[in-house]
């Protein structure tokens, strides 16, 4: 590092203060994941009450992200991340206080906004950092959300165990991750527009380069929320598996996909983006056919793995490529950020849906079908690519120190 200028330490600062934002934000959603039947039973609610409040998390967040460039033009992207991101942490509180179903959906509504806005802030963030760096850093800053993600989720599991009451588990959640983000926050980067520069609009639709880049994520995302809400159940039922086992092919995958991010840069810097994603995109397709053709749990788990390992990078890439694509990273990453949401909403119900007509190998026949798209459309991530080539010099960049 001696070799290094001081700028050049501070972007290298700022690639380490950024993952361990994506980490608290992970943190946040695998603390509400675990308590969800807690929430279920004080609410008084159904299983479809619950999954109709449900989507207003991802409602909220579609309406809320393309706002996210314009709080950031207004405060600098530092101020504006640490603003959403404590946001985020202190909305982690507001479902288990709802008594009723039109109070919870209010309450996810502002869940699922303030992750939004903070979403797109630390990816946008992140995108500058890869592009001051000259390399991929993207798919180990989501690496470190799913990490994040599995300490949240063991945590809540803890004290789910311990019979804790969620109000009081979140309290304490959102009060360490609002400090520990606040913290972090004082060493991104400091981006501010230039004097002349237009604010965008609070509400655009995306470019068109980001919605065909969306569709690859939400591929990628479709496949990973029908791996993550439905391995078990295929084990379950159609594999009579036992329940422990069954359990084990979601935590494999969530362990698989993060492992597999938090590598995959090194892979990404080799082969470039688009070939990563197309070997990814057959990784996957052979993960499908595994599970598709199971006959034994341990074909299944294997497939589950095998597309968790390649879906893995396809998202990180997504908004990595978003944000070298135009002018504005913001307004671009939102609208990739908004398609993948959509994904990850419909996902789990149409599977269920397609298995309630047919079955559960029909289903997965789609979301195989849905994973051969990484490999024929991967090519419209070649932006990517292009800021991946060229070193940055980081004094170039409207940055300064950080200010705790």
């Amino acid at each position: 590092m001696g070799d290094m200028s001081p700028a050049r330490e501070e972007v290298r600062r700022a690639r380490y203060a950024v993952a361990a934002v994506f980490a608290v934000h992970g943190s946040v959603t695998g603390s509400f994941a675990t308590r969800v039947p807690w929430i279920r039973e004080h609410a008084g609610l159904s299983a479809g009450q619950l999954g109709f409040a449900l989507a207003f998390t991802a409602f909220g967040a579609a309406c809320a992200m393309p706002l996210a460039g314009r709080v950031t033009h207004r405060f600098g992207s530092r101020a504006a991340l640490r603003g959403l991101l404590a946001m985020w942490t202190l909305a982690l509180v507001l479902p288990s206080l709802a008594p009723n179903l039109v109070t919870l959906c209010l309450a996810l509504f502002a869940y699922g906004a303030s992750s939004g806005m903070a979403d797109v802030a630390m990816n946008a963030l992140g995108v500058e950092v890869e592009r001051l760096l000259g390399k991929s850093v993207m798919s180990g800053l989501h690496g470190m959300w799913s990490a994040g993600a599995l300490t949240g989720s063991a945590a809540g599991t803890l004290a789910a165990h311990l019979g804790a009451d969620a109000r009081v588990h979140f309290a304490l959640a959102s009060a360490v991750l609002t400090v520990l983000g606040c913290t972090v926050c004082a060493w991104v980067l400091d981006v501010q527009p230039a004097e002349d520069e237009e604010p965008p609009p609070r509400f655009a639709l995306p470019p068109r380069s980001a919605l065909l880049i969306g569709a690859v994520g939400f591929c990628a995302v479709f496949a990973e929320g029908a791996t993550l809400d439905w391995s078990a159940v295929f084990l379950r039922d159609r594999l009579d598996s036992s329940a422990g086992l069954a359990a084990s092919a979601t935590t494999g995958s969530m362990l698989t996909m993060a492992v597999a991010r938090i590598a995959g840069d090194a892979v990404v810097n080799r082969f470039g983006a688009v070939r990563t994603v197309r070997a990814g995109g057959v990784l996957a397709v052979l993960g499908g056919l595994l599970i598709v053709f199971a006959r034994h749990p341990a074909s299944a788990m294997a497939g589950f793995a095998l597309m968790g390992l390649g879906i893995a990078v396809v998202v990180p890439l997504c908004f990595a490529a978003a944000g070298h694509a135009g002018p504005r990273p913001s307004q671009a990453i939102a609208g990739v950020a908004t398609v993948t949401y959509t994904s990850g909403l419909i996902a789990p119900s149409l599977i269920g849906g397609v298995a309630q007509a047919t079955s559960l190998m029909v289903s997965f026949c789609v979301v195989t079908a849905l994973a051969c798209g990484l490999a024929l459309f991967a090519g419209v991530l070649r932006a990517a690519e292009r800021g991946e080539g060229a070193e940055v010099d980081p004094r170039s960049a409207a940055v300064s120190g950080p200010h705790p």
